[in-house]
């Protein structure tokens, strides 16, 4: 099928790109850690410049890298459990040549002109690197200006709405292994297989959970409290309680399967009762006028939202605050 001829274009002014980004969109870099435990530099090295006899040394501790050599981590022992003989007794050693084979793969963007790893550009088939030339940041903003779809504006204000849910989650570390086992690595609406996610069996991604409990209304992302789904379903279910989004079976399954009551799966949207606690507090509101006094239009859309679920309103549990802030809270009803 001819593709659709495009009607819009986007012409860069004032663009310019450092010498060391030129020429590189299709230029691939291994990137590894020096393998002096004592070190912390990281090396960048060009693929097509790594020879079968490479030899790199290391600027900040003097290490050498080289084909054919290893590098010792330890001794060990190999024994039989049922006597205690001892098997076999040696070094345990890395070869460099696997080592720096099995490094991480970057490319530098030819937008933003910053060195990022392959995972974070789209598959391109045609260019050489077999990436696209821009990362995903950049294409996104691009798409969105010859697209017409959304604005600087709207992206600062996700933006801030992301920040903002912060100061209510949970600090607790998530077990992205647990929830990824918990459904068996799918997504729980459709059934799409979500293992790519993976590497050597362990979840590295959260961008395919969704609070079960929606962060709209300020309900953390938790071990707990999340749901495996696609892309799609992930995007169909934002902001969303689940008595509107999944059917009664669907319910009643992700209930024993998160431990989440039924009835508060299927109850009417409520506010996280610890993130209004937080908001009861007058110093933790003030702060939160303190840190979004630039961007203050998603804190004031939240106190409308809470006011209008519950009738509290946090603008009330200080005085400190401008009177002004109300108004301008009024202002941003629907």
């Amino acid at each position: 099928m001819a593709r659709r001829a495009a009607y819009t274009q986007v012409n860069r002014l004032n663009f310019t790109n450092p010498d060391h980004v030129n020429g590189m969109g299709d230029k691939t870099f291994r990137g590894f850690q020096c393998l002096n435990k004592e070190c912390t530099c990281f090396f960048f090295i060009q693929t097509e410049t790594i020879e079968p006899d490479f030899e790199f040394i290391c600027e900040s501790c003097g290490f050498v890298h080289a084909a054919g050599e290893t590098t010792k981590l330890y001794d060990y022992e190999l024994k039989d459990r049922r006597d205690n003989s001892l098997i076999e007794e040696g070094a345990f050693e890395i070869l460099h040549d696997d080592y720096v084979s099995e490094s991480k793969e970057y490319k530098y963007c030819i937008v933003c002109g910053a060195l990022k790893p392959f995972e974070l550009f789209d598959v391109h088939g045609s260019r050489r690197t077999g990436r696209q030339g821009e990362c995903r940041v950049c294409k996104q903003s691009y798409n969105a200006i010859k697209n017409q779809t959304r604005l600087t504006e709207q992206h600062r204000e996700a933006s801030q709405k992301r920040r903002l849910y912060t100061h209510f989650e949970d600090r607790k570390k998530m077990d992205l292994g647990a929830i990824y086992a918990r459904f068996d690595n799918r997504c729980f609406k459709c059934g799409t297989d979500l293992s790519e996610d993976l590497i050597a069996g362990v979840a590295k991604k959260e961008g395919n959970l969704d609070h079960t409990l929606p962060v709209f209304f300020l309900w953390p992302l938790t071990t707990d409290n999340a749901t495996l789904l696609c892309r799609q379903h992930n995007g169909e279910k934002a902001e969303k309680w689940p008595g509107t989004y999944y059917s009664e079976a669907e319910m009643k399954r992700l209930s024993a399967m998160t431990g989440i009551e039924y009835r508060l799966l299927e109850a009417a949207p409520t506010f996280n009762p610890e993130a209004l606690a937080k908001l009861k507090d007058p110093n933790f509101v003030e702060s939160l006028f303190e840190k979004f006094a630039r961007y203050p239009q998603e804190l004031l859309r939240l106190r409308n939202r809470i006011l209008k679920h519950t009738g509290f309103d946090f603008l009330d549990v200080t005085e400190k605050l401008s009177p002004d802030w109300k108004r301008q809270a009024d202002a941003l009803k629907d």
